[in-house]
């Protein structure tokens, strides 16, 4: 399907359709401010664990290593919080799910083993040639 299709039809709809049905069970006022609590828990969460990964990114550079799961740590953070500021509780998942470290290094895992497999099949269909140039001296 196509990406964009379930970024802004079915992921709002999405969120409506559990809006309601947590709001039935628990009152609208009560998700209301389950919302807002939860965007602020996760705000407070994505900033502690931002410095963290900026504390850890910089003891890298220290010792002259490259902080690369910093920084896709950092990027996912930010996304984080991003996700936390929509309201809405599927986001608030997706969102709590980036900020723990270990789901996080799964998700890592995850893509970046997808990401080889599709390299090593572009690598397979490599063909290996040499041009011999068929030109005679001319006098």
């Amino acid at each position: 399907m196509n990406p964009f299709f379930l970024i802004f039809i079915c992921l709002p709809a999405l969120e409506i359709y559990l809006l309601i049905e947590i709001g039935s069970q628990v009152g609208a006022l009560n998700t209301v401010a389950l919302i807002f609590l939860t965007a602020i828990i996760g705000l407070y969460f994505a900033k502690h664990q931002g410095l963290q990964t900026l504390k850890s990114g910089m003891i890298n550079l220290y010792q002259n290593k490259i902080p690369i799961y910093e920084m896709m740590s950092g990027a996912s953070i930010a996304i984080a919080a991003f996700l936390l500021i929509i309201p809405g509780f599927f986001t608030d998942l997706i969102g709590f799910l980036l900020l723990i470290p270990f789901t996080r290094k799964i998700l890592f895992n995850l893509t970046l083993r997808k990401k080889t497999k599709n390299n090593n099949q572009t690598q397979n269909k490599t063909i290996d040639g040499e041009i011999i140039e068929n030109n005679k001296d001319e006098l």
